[in-house]
């Protein structure tokens, strides 16, 4: 299986690639900066330098050709303005959704947000104008995606990050309230995800829980299929 992950560089994606290359698998990472590959061939993961914010559909259809499947898990990250989440989590996901159909790549899996929403109005109150733009970006990206019919999507949507040791136990369901969860099991369970074609079509929300991440994966995917 090659699995290809955009915004290849980010605290899950190497996690991920790491997980994906430990069993044996294909990785490549899409990055921006040519200084960044050494990051992935430690973590087992081929690099391709692509710039998703200036490339077209035909160079990123290029890059995965070839693919069973694609995670977009690129973002503007911590400090960039309205502008850039813009471009990166709605623009580029966007434009690697229409070369993953150019390509052929039905798979896909989308690293989304809690509380993502296009239709957000304003700015609430306390929350950070820029996290507003941030929200409703990836809102408008998962809307993008889930009008697809040429690809088998999957749309996760974690809590509040950590860097915690993964404990492998997950609370994953369409709606799960607000919680922590670690990188090690956003990465585990997108790894479990990319497995089990019955999530194609699910938004699902995730967090930290009691149940272990086989038995959370099946259990949605029991549903989606009754």
């Amino acid at each position: 299986m090659r699995t290809v992950i955009a915004g290849g560089h980010g605290q899950i994606a190497l996690r991920l690639e790491r997980l994906l290359a430990g069993r044996g698998d294909e990785v490549a990472g899409i990055v921006r900066r040519p200084e960044q590959a050494s990051d992935l061939l430690a973590a087992g993961a081929e690099p391709v330098v692509c710039d998703l914010e200036t490339a077209d559909v035909a160079e990123v259809a290029r890059h995965l050709e070839g693919a069973d499947a694609v995670v977009f898990a690129a973002g503007a990250g911590p400090g960039s303005g309205s502008a850039r989440k813009d471009t990166v989590d709605r623009g580029a996901a966007v434009l690697c959704a229409d070369a993953a159909e150019a390509a052929g790549v039905r798979r896909w899996l989308m690293v989304s947000a809690m509380s993502a929403d296009a239709s957000l109005q304003g700015t609430p109150e306390g929350m950070d104008p820029v996290f507003a733009d941030y929200l409703r970006a990836k809102g408008a990206a998962d809307d993008d995606l889930r009008a697809r019919t040429n690809l088998d999507w999957t749309v996760l949507r974690p809590g509040r990050l950590t860097d915690g040791p993964g404990t492998g136990r997950v609370h994953l369901a369409p709606e799960t309230g607000r919680g922590e969860v670690t990188r090690d099991d956003v990465a585990a369970v997108l790894l479990a995800l990319l497995d089990e074609p019955r999530t194609a079509g699910l938004t699902l929300e995730l967090i930290g829980g009691r149940m272990p991440i086989p038995e959370a994966i099946d259990e949605v995917a029991g549903v989606a299929g009754s």
